[in-house]
């Protein structure tokens, strides 16, 4: 593996994706061991060629010698294709360049809601937000949790009454208007934050109910088994949306809104049965 010497990464200190793949880099020899720096602790006169607002959006590679800086997707093209060049072909053809660089900055924009930053009361630089990429976020997540509950629901027959195809659909884009809605009333400035939030442990509610969903495929689980497990992944999606409505100094009036929207669909999921 070859080493990319006299190059530096600037990373997010405070998004545990970011330290975790530039560590890897350095680890792995493919930076210097000490080729990675955050972008919270470079001065700006440091590196007069660096967008440091872009460097926030997109990690940052400037090289140390020529000072040229790359970003995004380009500078872990620039580490990854250094090490294996025979994946550079494939880096340089444009339609692949393209697709990477709206992937990259799908999870980029969104990082802070994916994995929320401790609370701090030191101002750092962060990403700018992109409402477009924040919406994508939303029906991304709202898609692939119904998908899976579509799925869920049918291991709770005998528990709870089976519904039509698009129940889970309409369910979870019903939470996001109605938190939409209470979070506008509450704290308007921080809507996009905590629905970005809310979603994100919703996507990981319904991973954790996969495993099931595949020990179904394979066996017969009772309902009983399958309600019990539900149950257990709701209690800690509830604590996480506790903690993380703390992250974002919200009340307790988001989780309480959050709990009652779910109760009122359960009551009408029993009293509509299978027209819900």
């Amino acid at each position: 593996m070859r080493t990319l010497n006299h190059h530096l990464i600037l990373y997010d200190a405070e998004c545990p994706m970011c330290q975790f793949y530039t560590r890897a880099f350095t680890r792995s020899g493919m930076l210097d061991r000490s080729g990675r720096v955050p972008y919270q602790n470079i001065p700006a006169a440091a590196c007069p060629l660096v967008d440091l607002q872009r460097a926030v959006n997109e990690i940052a590679l400037i090289d140390t010698k020529t000072g040229e800086v790359k970003y995004g997707v380009e500078s872990l093209f620039k580490v990854i294709g250094h090490s294996f060049p025979l994946f550079r072909p494939l880096f340089s053809w444009r339609p692949f360049l393209w697709i990477m660089r709206k992937i990259y900055a799908f999870i980029s924009y969104n990082r802070k809601v994916i994995i929320p930053a401790p609370a701090s009361t030191v101002q750092t630089p962060q990403p700018a937000f992109r409402l477009r990429y924040r919406l994508a976020w939303l029906a991304t997540t709202g898609l692939i949790a119904a998908a899976i509950l579509t799925r869920y629901a049918h291991l709770l027959t005998g528990i709870l009454p089976a519904g039509g195809p698009w129940r889970e659909y309409l369910i979870c884009t019903g939470q996001i208007f109605f938190q939409g809605i209470v979070v506008s009333i509450v704290a308007p400035a921080k809507r996009w934050d905590y629905l970005g939030n809310m979603m994100t442990i919703s996507l990981a509610g319904s991973f954790a109910l996969a495993p099931a969903i595949a020990i179904a495929a394979l066996t017969h689980l009772p309902p009983i088994a399958a309600t019990g497990w539900f149950l257990i992944v709701a209690g800690l999606m509830l604590f996480e949306h506790i903690r993380r409505a703390k992250l974002l100094r919200l009340d307790w009036t988001l989780t309480i809104s959050w709990v009652a929207y779910r109760l009122v669909v359960l009551i009408l999921i029993n009293i509509f049965a299978t027209s819900f």
